[in-house]
């Protein structure tokens, strides 16, 4: 089995493609051990010494490093679990994950509609190419609110990405979106 690696935006964030499917479908992002105790992927990468977060996408897993230790001493590691369970068969998510209500005004499910399709096609393939996901939570008073996963959690270029590109994307293609912000999880 051959994992490839890539590089992202953020620095403490690298990804990991082993060729095949993660996820079928969705993202699923994990910031702790507790958190992570659904998926014996991402409880395998905990186990590793300062992994703190991993993020599961549908054919790549990414993960962030503590400034504690550099990449080369935890690169391997990284590689070895994820092969390690591919190797063995087992499963990445032991069940589903709880999934997040959408706080959308019935009036507007039509723009909500509209957005999140902007989204998957303008804009998750992109950040997908980072390492990340960006999950829409909503859509009030004209504000979209969005999740940050991944590498685009905590990245010092998420800022810009949200306000100056998906924010003016939005604007640009839906009149009534008024502003993006970010949501914690």
């Amino acid at each position: 089995m051959f994992i490839e690696t890539d590089v992202t935006p953020n620095p403490a964030t690298l990804k990991f493609l082993p060729g095949r499917t993660v996820l079928e479908h969705g993202s699923a992002d994990f910031d702790s051990a507790a958190a992570a105790a659904i998926s014996p992927l991402a409880s395998a990468l905990f186990d590793l010494p300062d992994v703190e977060r991993v993020f599961l996408g549908t054919d790549f897993v990414s993960v962030t490093k503590s400034d504690a230790i550099a990449w080369p001493a935890l690169k391997p590691q990284v590689l070895g679990a994820i092969m390690e369970h591919f190797l063995a068969n087992r499963p990445v998510m032991a069940s589903d994950a709880a999934l997040v209500a959408e706080d959308v005004d019935p009036a507007d499910r039509e723009i909500a509609d509209q957005i999140k399709e902007l989204l998957d096609v303008r804009v998750r393939p992109a950040v997908a190419g980072d390492g990340g996901d960006i999950v829409f939570r909503g859509f009030r008073d004209g504000v979209v609110t969005l999740h940050m996963q991944g590498a685009c959690s905590g990245c010092p270029s998420s800022t810009a990405t949200l306000k100056m590109g998906i924010e003016n994307l939005l604007r640009h293609y839906v009149p009534e979106v008024k502003s993006v912000e970010q949501v914690a999880a």
